[in-house]
């Protein structure tokens, strides 16, 4: 339970989607900013309430697409499975892993019980950087350490990976998949996202209540 509740505090760290313009600056402020953001979504009385849920995820939704790489994200999840794709099939993975990725986390924000980030370290080479904090967690009152790692493309800081308690995301993703693709080949590695997808999907749908 203790992942899950990171994953809602850092949700715009690690929610999907394609990068959108993003106010230059140091990647810690960055960072900031828009952890901030989502916190505020989150504890606006206004859309705490059930009937709110999908507009309280689509506020999320749209920060997060400010600061995520998901592009990148997806090229290093494939590793050396990326150069013998095709252009089209580059296109069709990055759009499928975004969307399965978002529908992954997008339901963790539900799980947010209030708590904060403590930013800790910022390393920057080049156009690398690197931002650790500590995830104060309320009902546990542990500290929970968490690193994302960011590209600089143009005037922006992206994120393209997310570590919690030193477990990437990237790379948990990337032994998933290269297991799968060795042993059963790429096709089914597309065939079991698109089946999660739909899964993912339609656990997302409202259900009727039975009178």
């Amino acid at each position: 339970m203790i992942r899950a509740s990171v994953m809602a505090i850092i949700a715009l760290a690690c929610l999907a989607m394609a990068s959108a313009p993003a106010r230059a600056g140091a990647p810690t402020d960055q960072v900031r900013e828009y952890t901030d953001a989502v916190v505020k979504v989150l504890e606006n009385p206004a859309l705490k309430t059930e009937d709110k849920k999908s507009e309280r995820r689509a506020a999320v939704r749209k920060i997060a697409s400010e600061v995520f790489d998901v592009h990148e994200t997806a090229r290093r999840v494939l590793g050396s499975h990326w150069q013998q794709r095709t252009p089209q099939e580059r296109q069709d993975f990055v759009q499928l892993f975004a969307e399965v990725l978002e529908q992954t986390y997008i339901s963790k924000i539900d799980l947010f019980g209030g708590e904060r980030l403590k930013f800790t370290e910022e390393k920057v080479d080049g156009d690398n950087a690197i931002v650790r904090a500590k995830v104060l967690m309320r009902q546990q009152q542990a500290e929970v350490p968490v690193e994302a790692r960011l590209l600089r493309k143009g005037d922006r800081w992206l994120i393209y990976d997310v570590l919690i308690e030193n477990v990437s995301l990237v790379g948990n993703y990337r032994s998933q998949f290269d297991r799968i693709i060795r042993t059963q080949g790429y096709d089914e590695l597309i065939k079991r996202l698109r089946a999660r997808g739909e899964f993912l999907r339609e656990s997302e749908r409202p259900r009727r209540t039975e009178r």
